[in-house]
């Protein structure tokens, strides 16, 4: 299991791009995700792969299923699957020194047979600190998505501030999203929520679009597109958001078409 350590005082944020249509340096593409790496203002990094980033990309063998955040460090993960890729991520991340953050985004797009699973357990072990883990999705096809995302608060880990979210789109009738939220709460002092959506795209917004002009196809995209865009704001480089974002749209357009 490989492991990502947040020392003290230190601010990572890390973006894991799964794409099966694009060629990783493992023959098979979900073990080695692309990952766009960069410190966060005012911190640096702490990290098995910090010495291996050269501009703002780098490829490992696996999104790191371990992360510690320690006393007043804060790590942002941002995790994208796109169409073509089958995937099971599993994230356990421990809040283990007062004042620690940890923020955890995702956003899936499948349109065929994809099978995509994704597990977050946010352990808050000590007080005063903060997580928030939201995952957006889009399934189309016959794809299959499991989302298990869980939020444990110790006993003494009073002040905590938790909260998680999951929200799908269905696109047909064959696919299928099973989402379990879940809290876990032995504190008495904490703010603390969870929630999740299944439902489709919103037909009255697509009449409205259409009767300015915009076609059926373009008011699917950009529907899907304002869907995801909560998580893709969270890429901290603007240049790797704005080429990410096309890369969406790219792959979204071929769902709709």
């Amino acid at each position: 299991m490989e492991e990502m350590h947040i020392t003290r005082g230190d601010k990572v944020h890390r973006v894991y791009v799964l794409d099966g249509h694009r060629t990783c340096c493992s023959d098979d593409p979900r073990l080695a995700p692309k990952v766009l790496s960069h410190p966060l203002a005012g911190g640096g990094m702490s990290s098995p792969q910090s010495s291996h980033y050269d501009h703002s990309v780098a490829y490992v063998d696996q999104i790191p299923q371990n992360i510690v955040v320690e006393r007043d460090a804060r790590v942002d993960v941002v995790v994208l699957v796109f169409p073509g890729i089958s995937a099971d991520v599993k994230l356990d991340v421990h809040l283990v020194g007062e004042g620690a953050e940890a923020n955890v985004y995702g956003a899936y797009v499948c349109g065929g047979e994809e099978k995509v699973k994704i597990a977050v357990d946010m352990y808050h072990d000590e007080p005063h600190c903060n997580s928030r883990q939201l995952f957006k999705g889009i399934a189309g096809g016959v794809s299959k998505v499991d989302f298990y995302g869980k939020i444990i608060v110790a006993q003494d880990a009073q002040r905590t501030e938790a909260y998680q979210e999951n929200h799908n789109i269905l696109l047909t009738d064959g696919a299928k999203v099973d989402t379990k939220p879940q809290l876990e709460i032995y504190a008495d002092d904490v703010k603390c929520s969870h929630g999740a959506t299944i439902g489709r795209l919103n037909e009255e917004e697509q009449f409205y679009m259409r009767s300015r002009g915009i076609s059926l196809e373009d008011a699917k995209v950009l529907q899907m597109i304002s869907f995801i865009a909560p998580v893709l704001e969270n890429i901290q480089d603007e240049s790797e958001r704005e080429q990410l974002a096309v890369r969406f749209e790219e792959a979204i357009r071929k769902l709709v078409k």
